[in-house]
């Protein structure tokens, strides 16, 4: 199945390059070549709105789309004034693991990260 995309919405949303190649890493371990990386922003979280990471094969009507050598990035219609200016970096230390969200249009946030108002 064969989408079609408006390839005049675009974001702002930036992905560092440590994050451009651990999404192509998942992506080659999966054997796909046809998913995207979808950032989008929900109701919930004890702060009001959560992110949501994940990939995905679909265009949806309105979708923003940006290319990262490679690597797109989706964000739906609703939740690119929430993220337009944000950054996905991605850590691999003692530390911490895995993917994070820099944004700048966050208020606050919650002790444990996940939600933001």
């Amino acid at each position: 199945m064969t989408a079609t995309q408006d390839t005049s919405a675009t974001h702002e949303v930036d992905l560092t390059s440590e994050a451009a190649d651990k999404v192509r890493s998942l992506l080659q371990q999966e054997g796909r070549d046809d998913l995207r990386l979808r950032v989008a922003v929900q109701p919930g979280g004890c702060s009001g709105l959560i992110y949501q990471l994940y990939f995905d094969e679909r265009f949806l009507d309105g979708d923003a789309v940006r290319d990262f050598d490679g690597v797109e990035v989706i964000v739906d219609r609703m939740s690119v004034p929430y993220l337009n200016g944000s950054t996905i970096d991605f850590s691999d230390t003692i530390e911490k693991q895995g993917f994070t969200i820099d944004n700048p249009n966050a208020a606050g946030s919650c002790a444990c990260g996940d939600s933001f108002s």
